[in-house]
């Protein structure tokens, strides 16, 4: 059974539910990699699962882009107050970014 992670995350804000999203989102890439066996999707989108990013490089290049792209953003002027749910988004956002 899949784990909804835009649900999961909102639920993360200390070191143990951080560790349980990442679970997650591990689980989450290793479905990914089983569907795409069974039932390959086009070369050109994203996976089932919404994965845009297969290999260690790319998700982690990804990641980093979004932080990036959203740390100067006009709407985070705001400090963080969840530096637990700011490190769990940018970790998902390697799964789609590109």
């Amino acid at each position: 059974m899949s784990v909804d992670l835009y649900e999961l995350l909102e639920s993360v804000n200390d070191e143990q539910s951080f560790i349980g999203f990442i679970e997650a989102l591990g689980s989450d890439f290793s479905n990914e990699r089983v569907l795409k066996k069974t039932t390959p999707s086009s070369p050109y989108g994203p996976g089932a699962l919404g994965w845009e990013n297969g290999s260690v490089d790319t998700f982690l290049d990804a990641a980093a882009a979004w932080a990036s792209a959203s740390s100067r953003s006009s709407l985070s002027n705001a400090p963080v107050s969840n530096v637990w749910l700011r490190c769990a988004t940018i970790l998902l956002a390697g799964k789609f970014y590109e």
